[in-house]
C-alpha cells in the first residue's frame, strides 16, 4: 500500500492523506486516531524531497507559504492541544476524527473535480471585485486557518484542498508553482500536526516504518513517470508569463 500511494504522490503530488488514511481505517482496521497520526508523520517525511526539488526549480512562492503558515501552524497547535484535552478528559476522539475525515474527503473531492471552475471563478473575482488584491492576503491566512483545523484531525486537506484554495486565490499563478507552493506549506503543517500526535501517543512507529519502506521507491518511480507522461492540456492559460500578475 505504501508503494502504491507513494507512486501516486510522485506522479500527481496528491494522494497521501486522502488515500492513505481511509485505507488504513477501512481496509486494515487501524483505529482512526492512530491512522491520522501515523499518516501525518508519513506525509511530513515523504514531502521533504518534493519541497527540496521544487525549491531548486524555483517553483515555490514563499510569500504565499508564509501567509498560509501564519494561519495554519498556530491553529494546528491549538487543535492538537484541544485533542489532548479531550483525551485527558476521557473522551473518545475516534468519532470526531471519523466525522471530520468524512467532511475533509468531500471537500477534497470537490476541489479535485472543480479545480478548473475554482480557477475561473478566481479570475472573475479578480477582474470584477475592486480592491481584491488587498483582501487576498487575509484570505490566504484564513485558508491556512481552515487547513490548520482539518489536517491535525483528519490528516486530509493540505494537498488537493490546499491546491484548490490556491487556484481560487491566485488564478494566474502557474500550475507548477501551485503544486510547489502547496507542497512547501503542507510539509511543515503535517510535521507540526504529526509531532503533536506523537506526543498524544497516536503514532504507530512500526506501521510508519512499513509505509515508508514501501513509499520511498514508489515516489521515485512516480516522479520518473511524471517526467514522461504528458499533461492533458499543455496550453495552460495561467502560463509562466502570469507570474507578475499574482504578486
Amino acid at each position: 500500500m505504501g508503494f502504491g500511494v507513494g507512486a501516486l504522490i510522485g506522479l500527481t503530488g496528491v494522494g497521501g492523506g486522502s488515500l492513505m488514511t481511509p485505507l488504513l481505517i477501512f481496509l486494515f482496521g487501524i483505529a482512526p486516531v492512530i491512522a491520522v497520526g501515523t499518516d501525518l508523520l508519513f506525509a511530513a517525511i515523504t514531502k521533504v524531497g518534493g519541497v527540496w526539488h521544487h525549491n531548486r526549480q524555483r517553483t515555490i512562492a514563499w510569500r504565499i507559504v508564509v501567509l498560509l503558515a501564519a494561519g495554519s501552524l498556530p491553529t494546528a497547535m491549538v487543535t492538537i492541544s484541544l485533542l489532548e484535552r479531550f483525551q485527558a478528559e476521557g473522551m473518545r476522539i475516534d468519532a470526531l476524527v471519523t466525522g471530520v475525515l468524512g467532511v475533509a474527503l468531500v471537500f477534497t473531492s470537490l476541489a479535485l473535480l472543480g479545480k478548473t471552475t475554482l480557477q475561473r471563478l478566481g479570475e472573475q473575482i479578480k477582474a470584477y471585485v475592486p480592491g481584491w488584491r488587498q483582501w487576498r492576503g487575509p484570505a490566504t491566512v484564513l485558508a491556512g486557518i481552515i487547513l490548520g483545523i482539518l489536517v491535525p484531525v483528519s490528516s486530509i486537506g493540505a494537498g488537493a484542498l490546499g491546491a484548490g484554495m490556491l487556484l481560487f486565490l491566485y488564478p494566474s499563478l502557474p500550475t507548477v508553482k501551485i503544486v510547489g507552493t502547496d507542497l512547501a506549506h503542507a510539509a511543515p503543517l503535517a510535521a507540526v500536526a504529526g509531532l503533536g500526535h506523537l506526543r498524544l501517543g497516536s503514532v504507530d512507529p512500526a506501521l510508519l516504518a512499513a509505509l515508508l519502506i514501501g513509499s520511498l521507491p514508489g515516489i521515485y518511480l512516480g516522479s520518473r513517470m511524471g517526467a514522461v507522461i504528458p499533461e492533458k492540456n499543455h496550453a495552460d492559460h495561467s502560463g509562466e508569463h502570469a507570474d507578475a500578475d499574482w504578486d
